[in-house]
């Protein structure tokens, strides 16, 4: 269910919990509130009216953080891989993409009648290679310390959550623009979506869990959450 309060639009979602839980979601600010099945509108929408100031002052932080600019893929330009900054140098070639790393320098090869959605494209599935290779390195390693295992997961581009989990699925997604984040990010994304096998929400059980198994875990989501964002149209 979608509610609109003060030209701001919440998604609600309704659940088996206790408690009223309130987020603003990296990286461009979309507001949901998970609350017990029996809670009415009414209170839901009170709810939002007393939280509204935070809710704007969350979303002015998104709104102020630096993001790339939409990209060309020209020589030139700049690409974040495991954190760290390359430069882009764009060759010409029929005879298939290519991509390759030499120190700062992100060596792409591509058709020279390439679009930049194309070149995009084709980078993109570069870094999905680069994450995939790192969650089939971290995830079992973070399954064995807690205990916790995923039935399957997957990479994709997404605007609104580094990573989900499906309760109903057993599945964790990745977002794909964590390959361009430092390691530490995506083993904070991992330990945080195995938590939410076992907890449903932010609350103290999932508090508990996260100091238990990575100490750093608040340093790291901060440090995430200030990283320069992709473009979005």
């Amino acid at each position: 269910m979608i509610i609109m309060v003060q030209g701001i639009e919440i998604e609600v979602l309704k659940k088996q919990i206790k408690n009223l839980h309130l987020s603003v979601l990296p990286p461009n600010g979309a507001v949901r509130i998970s609350v017990p099945a029996t809670v009415s509108d009414e209170s839901i929408r009170l709810f939002a009216v007393s939280k509204i100031s935070w809710i704007k002052e969350q979303q002015n932080k998104f709104k102020t953080q630096l993001r790339h600019n939409e990209r060309e893929y020209v020589s030139g330009e700049t690409l974040f891989i495991w954190g760290k900054q390359h430069y882009l140098k764009v060759e010409y070639s029929n005879k298939g993409n290519g991509f390759e790393i030499q120190g700062e320098t992100a060596v792409l090869t591509v058709r020279k009648e390439s679009s930049a959605r194309q070149r995009e494209n084709y980078v993109h599935e570069v870094l999905r290679g680069y994450l995939k290779t790192e969650i089939t390195r971290l995830l079992p390693i973070w399954e064995a310390k807690t205990g916790l295992n995923c039935k399957r997961w997957q990479t994709k581009y997404m605007k609104t959550h580094w990573g989900s989990y499906s309760k109903k699925t057993g599945s964790i997604s990745f977002n794909l623009q964590l390959a361009k984040k430092p390691v530490d990010c995506l083993e904070y994304i991992i330990v945080h979506e195995l938590g939410h096998i076992q907890h449903r929400n932010h609350g103290k059980g999932f508090i508990e869990y996260m100091d238990k198994y990575l100490a750093y875990w608040r340093e790291t989501k901060d440090k995430l959450n200030g990283l320069t964002l992709d473009f979005i149209e």
